[in-house]
């Protein structure tokens, strides 16, 4: 039986949220892009990713091995043309590297080119604009010839796609429309009364959407995650708390990420001209090609009550937000302060924080967490030289 192991590609365009994960951890519809690709081979998997993070997530091989490039999102042709590889082929499309068969990677020299639609993360606000056709794809992969559990009492559910309540989710006097795409509730969420909701959306295990919520389609809550207030096109990937009224649009929040109370993000110019972004592979500033684009959050970062966060902000890992006024649109990973000063977030004392809020999840916050914190603290350094 094959292996499969999945590789980095656009690591550094996807920052911040590579700084503290390989590319196929990202989530993107209900699914990270691991769990797509083990669903659709029915395979296990490991990742080939930066030297630093390799401890936390290392790679196994076999004499057999699928080496899928992870910034590619599956789909059935994908999966059929990958499954068809014999030993040292590679499968392209166009000059895009989609995957390779072998006991190396280096070995699969014989190049095969396919005729194939192909969506591939090369920027974080990739992962917004592509969520809804990804909410589809999965909520289809994971609800195929299954029943789904019925809703609670004196909920209102319309429209003609499917919702779809995992077991253990709870959910009264609830909103649902389905008009525009499916609904998925996972396994022991939460959905507590008033909340609404349009589809396509997906709500992971032991999310917990708060009193009053309205959730705008796209949008994806991560599991562990508590959301409240209005969200719209958004994706959060786990363990992040939204918990207040505030507006979220056209944003990806990374895992342990908190904002406070009142926190708004503006996702719309007022001139209405294209969002330009933090591009870390770059080193500047770039067209996101969007008239939408909202907020960036590396994992571990958090804002204060009443923070406002200007179109296409991009916000590092381990930083802390607060304060009047606009910041700037870059925050750098471990930058604590707001719109009239930031200053250097001391490293041991992310390690305390990050172990206090993961604990609270009965999570451990390890020494290989520690060494990936450190690698980030130091990258990110020149970032912070204006501080």
């Amino acid at each position: 039986m094959k292996n499969i192991v999945l590789v980095d590609r656009n690591e550094k365009a996807l920052l911040p949220f590579t700084y503290t994960r390989p590319v196929s951890l990202i989530r993107i519809g209900i699914l990270t892009i691991q769990e797509k690709w083990e669903k659709r081979l029915n395979v296990s998997s490991s990742f080939l990713t930066q030297d630093y993070l390799s401890a936390k997530f290392p790679c196994e091989l076999k004499d057999l091995n699928w080496f899928i490039n992870a910034s590619i999102l599956p789909t059935k042709s994908l999966e059929l043309a990958i499954q068809k590889l014999g030993p040292n082929q590679s499968l392209y499309v166009d000059e895009t590297w989609i995957a390779s068969c072998g006991k190396e990677l280096s070995q699969a020299t014989n190049q095969l080119k396919v005729d194939l639609k192909v969506n591939q993360l090369c920027g974080v606000s990739d992962i917004f604009r592509l969520n809804e056709q990804e909410i589809n794809a999965d909520f289809d992969l994971l609800t195929k010839g299954r029943t789904s559990q019925e809703p609670g009492s004196f909920c209102q559910i319309f429209g003609d796609y499917p919702l779809f309540i995992e077991e253990g989710a709870k959910m009264n006097a609830v909103t649902i429309n389905t008009t525009d795409g499916p609904v998925y509730i996972g396994k022991d969420a939460e959905l507590m009364e008033g909340t609404l909701i349009r589809g396509p959306f997906a709500a992971c295990e032991h999310s917990t959407i708060k009193m009053g919520a309205k959730i705008y389609g796209g949008t994806t809550v991560g599991p562990y995650s508590k959301v409240g207030g209005e969200v719209s096109n958004s994706v959060i990937f786990g363990f992040s708390n939204k918990g207040h009224d505030g507006f979220l649009g056209n944003s990806v929040l990374g895992e342990w990420c908190n904002l406070g109370a009142d926190t708004n993000n503006s996702n719309l110019k007022n001139n209405y001209s294209n969002v330009r972004v933090w591009n870390y592979e770059q080193e500047e500033y770039a067209d996101t090609g969007l008239q939408f684009c909202g907020l960036i959050m590396g994992d571990h970062s958090k804002t204060g009550i009443n923070t406002m966060l200007n179109t296409g902000t991009v916000v590092g890992i381990c930083a802390n937000i607060f304060g009047g006024g606009f910041p700037d649109k870059h925050i750098p990973s471990f930058g604590w302060g707001g719109a009239d000063r930031m200053v250097e977030f001391r490293l041991k004392k992310s390690y305390e924080v990050a172990e206090k809020m993961m604990s609270r999840r009965g999570v451990s916050f390890t020494v290989e967490d520690e060494a990936i914190f450190e690698h980030v603290f130091n990258e990110s350094a020149k970032y912070r030289m204006s501080f």
